[in-house]
């Protein structure tokens, strides 16, 4: 173990995987192996309450608790929560629930086009910029991160399950929804980057230093193509998104 230093602090590391606060510090509850962990508005609470889910532990911040709840599908027991917005938050909770023992955990969410593309358009996302900062507390530095193979399979057998048609992508990741410039997405989109998102690098990296498997799936909401339009935010996509993630994570 390691611990690498360097001027500028977010290209700093340390490999230890023990930290002075641990994720499961104080030994409360015991999750299902398989998770649902997507960023669904509403969604997640309105399905949650129409199947009668069993509210099974709840993950406190200070300015919200997320409730999480279990239910069963496919003859499997399943860790069903809302994630909240932003690489840092998302992977906090992310970490949480690994740390009480989910080990197989998809996602899905949103992202702005940087091409043409219309609204609630279905991507896999194989590779994320790691234009944010939380990727660093759990990998060495280094530019992308890939998506893990094993879930992008599940997602494709899922989404062909559901009749969703789906195109493979790079995203960018960042931290700066409101930097996202001119000259930064012209630039991302000469990269080869098709969207931008706010979670996908942060996500890889917690689940990649916490060995579990890990996926997550987007669909388009804004777009920065040309000019920025919010549209509907994607969502359209909601449920279908939400019903593919229960068909993807039961195939890992």
């Amino acid at each position: 173990m390691a611990l690498i230093k360097n001027k500028i602090p977010i290209l700093e590391y340390d490999d230890n995987p023990s930290a002075v606060l641990m994720p499961d510090r104080d030994h409360l509850y015991q999750f299902p192996e398989y998770a649902v962990f997507p960023f669904l508005g509403d969604e997640i609470e309105a399905f949650a309450k129409s199947r009668n889910c069993l509210k099974i532990g709840e993950f406190e911040t200070i300015t919200k608790v997320f409730p999480i709840y279990q239910l069963s599908y496919c003859q499997k027991d399943i860790c069903l929560c809302q994630a909240p917005l932003g690489g840092a938050a998302a992977a906090q909770f992310l970490d949480f629930l690994i740390g009480y023992g989910a080990r197989k955990i998809i996602s899905a969410g949103s992202c702005g086009a940087l091409v043409p593309i219309e609204e609630n358009q279905f991507l896999i996302p194989t590779e994320a910029l790691r234009d944010e900062g939380t990727s660093y507390h759990y990998l060495p530095p280094c530019r992308t991160i890939k998506a893990d193979r094993t879930a992008v399979t599940a997602i494709e057998k899922a989404m062909k399950k559901n009749g969703i048609s789906y195109t493979k992508c790079r995203t960018w990741t960042t931290d700066g929804f409101f930097r996202e410039t001119k000259d930064l997405v012209s630039y991302r989109r000469e990269e080869g980057f098709s969207v931008v998102e706010m979670e996908c690098a942060s996500l890889f990296a917690c689940a990649q230093f916490r060995n579990a498997t890990f996926g997550q799936f987007l669909f388009t909401a804004d777009t920065l193509a040309d000019i920025q339009d919010d549209r509907n935010w994607g969502k359209d996509s909601f449920a279908p998104a939400l019903q593919i993630c229960l068909d993807a994570v039961v195939e890992l």
